[in-house]
């Protein structure tokens, strides 16, 4: 939609718009693959590395130069008032108290200058063509973000569209500063038309895709991805926005039918466990766990079903296993825990096995307040040894300390730990019994 004068001078003055850098990358395809990307590994829980020290280039390589912020001006009206700035240095000649207006005086070349001094200036007087093109280059040979997009706002407003389109197709910088500053105020439509002039079809359905975050009813949203489906997205793209579709679907139904069950109250679960939030609009792990949580016995065939959930977008094991790990945790369901993790051969024997390491298991056991009886099981299971004697420590395991240092033969390290255990406790007499063995050859 077209936004007034006020609505761009808000750009300048209000701290939700970021100012722009030529690194900047668009944060929509981000937000696109937001679920998809969060259950493609677990690579998501460690954070980027900082790229704040990256110098700042042009497309064309060059080092851009000094970047500036939002808020050089006073006010977008201050920079570029609709009335000729006045000059007060009088004048030889004339009578005290009379000035004259220099600012038609100043070229292209003065008015970016003062732009970029944050000085009142008029752009007014440049009223050919050429004039506006000549202060545009000027302003891009400055490197300063804010006084390109000042400039481009006073081009907006005075030229046509296709004349715009037409001269920044050839003015690339001044292109992507356009660009950055109508996706800032939200300008869809004079977006869209941009990029339709420029043939950019991966944007110009990027822009659209877009569009869905304006659009708060659930089935609305869901009809409008649905025409977004066939647009000419990459293929990876295309796949993320068939998943969006797709899950959005699915939620809509879970929702419907649970609110149903909870409101007649004849279902436990959401009797001991109300709702807090609706599951509408939801990432995929955030609906992978509700479904874990709430409908983890239901059989695949339901929408509702986890194994349903992992198959439809093709979960990892590991993503699945941690998900499902948190949400039975949490519900204390420590038989669900025993099942996540035991596996039979094809001669019937058991054994346990943790895709997400036995490490992190114990860790989300004990966020979630296991029974120590539980948490010495899964310690038991930790195949490094250092590892082991930690997590026993950290979590008051005796049993698994005691019998480990036992095993390592470690005498000194059973002394330094009977002074922490309880004095006259069973453990205490465990460890007096192990020390006091004739069968064991200490190593210290």
């Amino acid at each position: 939609m077209n936004r007034t004068k006020g609505d761009e001078e808000e750009y300048w003055n209000s701290s939700k718009f970021k100012a722009f850098t030529f690194d900047d990358e668009d944060d929509e395809l981000s937000q696109l693959k937001e679920s998809k990307r969060a259950v493609n590994s677990l690579r998501d829980f460690v954070d980027d590395d900082d790229d704040d020290d990256l110098e700042r280039v042009s497309w064309s390589g060059e080092p851009v130069g000094r970047r500036t912020r939002p808020g050089s001006f006073q006010s977008l009206s201050d920079a570029l008032s609709d009335t000729p700035a006045k000059s007060y240095a009088p004048e030889l000649g004339r009578p005290k108290g009379e000035y004259r207006d220099y600012s038609n005086d100043w070229s292209p070349s003065d008015t970016v200058r003062r732009l970029r001094k944050g000085k009142v200036c008029s752009l007014e007087r440049f009223r050919s063509l050429q004039d506006k093109l000549q202060l545009l280059e000027e302003a891009v040979s400055m490197h300063d973000g804010n006084v390109i997009t000042a400039v481009l706002i006073f081009l907006k407003r005075t030229l046509s569209k296709e004349i715009l389109f037409r001269e920044l197709e050839v003015r690339q910088v001044a292109l992507r500063h356009l660009i950055h500053f109508l996706k800032e105020i939200g300008d869809q439509k004079l977006l869209l038309d941009l990029f339709r002039f420029l043939d950019r079809t991966e944007e110009l359905a990027l822009t659209h895709y877009r569009e869905h975050l304006n659009i708060q009813d659930p089935e609305k949203r869901k009809e409008f991805l649905k025409t977004c489906i066939g647009l000419p997205f990459s293929a990876e793209d295309s796949a993320h926005i068939q998943d969006h579709y797709t899950l959005l679907e699915r939620q809509i139904i879970i929702e419907a039918n649970d609110r149903h069950l909870e409101s007649a109250g004849q279902t436990e679960i959401f009797r001991k466990h109300p709702r807090k939030a609706s599951i509408l609009n939801m990432p995929l792990v955030t609906t992978l766990f509700y479904s874990c949580f709430y409908h983890y016995t239901e059989a695949e065939g339901t929408f509702s079903s986890p194994v349903n959930l992992k198959k439809t977008f093709k979960i990892p094991e590991k993503q699945y296993v941690l998900t499902a790990l948190a949400a039975r945790a949490k519900l204390r369901a420590w038989h669900d825990v025993d099942a996540l993790f035991t596996t039979k051969n094809w001669l019937g024997y058991t054994k346990k096995r943790a895709p997400i390491g036995f490490h992190r298991v114990v860790e989300i056991l004990h966020k979630n307040s296991a029974p120590v009886q539980i948490l010495q099981e899964y310690v038991n299971l930790v195949e490094d040894v250092d590892t082991k004697l930690n997590l026993a420590t950290k979590f008051k395991c005796h049993d698994v300390v005691i019998d480990t240092c036992r095993d390592l033969k470690d005498r000194q390290q059973l002394l330094a730990y009977r002074s922490k255990v309880d004095k006259g406790s069973a453990e205490e007499e465990k460890i007096d019994a192990i020390l006091s063995s004739s069968q064991i050859r200490w190593k210290n």
